[in-house]
């Protein structure tokens, strides 16, 4: 499978777009953007001019888009996927949606002749850049084989976690921790502040301890200059903790800390800061503590 169509050129799927055309896959991108088109373009992909241009001779379409009403509108219609690529394509959706949306639309695709594997991805902007994304997929095992070169051009961590919507689920379980994480960090940072530590060394010292994590490595310098120049925007993450709250209300589980990051996602985005990175929950603990 050597052509791919790519639905959405964002901050996640320009860079891998271009990962996949500097691998050789031929690749035909579309975005409503015509500056991240022109990056496919330079790496050596084509510009689509709409959706059933970069998919009507696909062997693959990759879609990264926002939110399960996204996906839907270019799965679904007269100038969706299902509608204008070839019967057996394989579609791999790699945006964060909710899982059993995601269940219908695997439904969808199989009456009408098409393969749908979910695969969310996590690791940000850095991790798109740097073709290390972690890569939780749910769907047909024979899928995920099918897709794994693919997948290990954009990924680093590829892991088939079960049938249509896994992949989905276990992205919720993924921005819930990281969400908490990002919260603990910031509540971590404003108290040694107001004790005059030096907060570089502190976080330093933190990081090689049990405290240490991912999310302290990759968020701390953000916290440490103030700077919130987005790599998973706040809007995405409160997006994604509504898709956490929702689905253990159906599922019947309690997450009482996940239930609280929830609501502090939720006044960051109020009172203005969806367009920052989800570090910038800093800024909230901040408000209310008066500094």
């Amino acid at each position: 499978m050597t052509t791919v169509g790519f639905i959405g050129l964002g901050i996640m799927g320009g860079p891998m777009s271009v990962h996949l055309a500097n691998a050789g896959y031929t690749v035909a991108g579309y975005d409503r953007s015509a500056e991240r088109l022109a990056t496919l373009v330079e790496a050596g992909g084509r510009a689509a001019t709409s959706t059933p241009d970069a998919v009507r001779d696909a062997d693959v379409v990759a879609v990264m888009v926002p939110d399960s009403p996204d996906v839907q509108a270019v799965l679904l219609g007269e100038d969706g996927v299902f509608a204008n690529a070839k019967p057996g394509t394989l579609v791999i959706d790699f945006s964060s949606i909710r899982p059993d949306v995601t269940t219908e639309l695997a439904g969808q695709a199989k009456e009408q002749g098409f393969r749908l594997l979910d695969a969310p991805v996590s690791g940000g902007e850095a991790g798109a850049r740097n073709a290390a994304l972690s890569i939780m997929v749910g769907g047909d095992a024979e899928d995920f084989e099918a897709a794994k070169p693919l997948f290990d051009v954009v990924g680093k961590t590829i892991v088939h976690v079960g049938p249509s919507g896994s992949g989905q689920t276990v992205k919720a379980a993924n921005q819930l921790i990281v969400a908490t994480n990002i919260q603990a960090l910031a509540e971590a940072v404003v108290f040694l502040r107001a004790y005059g530590v030096d907060l570089e060394a502190a976080l330093e010292v933190l990081g090689g301890g049990l405290a240490g994590s991912s999310v302290l490595n990759q968020k701390k310098q953000n916290m440490l200059d103030g700077n919130f120049q987005p790599g998973f925007r706040i809007a995405l993450h409160h997006k994604d903790m509504g898709i956490v709250t929702s689905a253990a209300r159906e599922a019947g589980v309690v997450l009482p800390v996940g239930a609280l990051v929830a609501q502090l996602m939720a006044s960051a985005l109020a009172v203005g800061d969806g367009g920052l990175d989800h570090s910038a929950l800093l800024r909230g603990v901040e408000r209310l503590s008066g500094t």
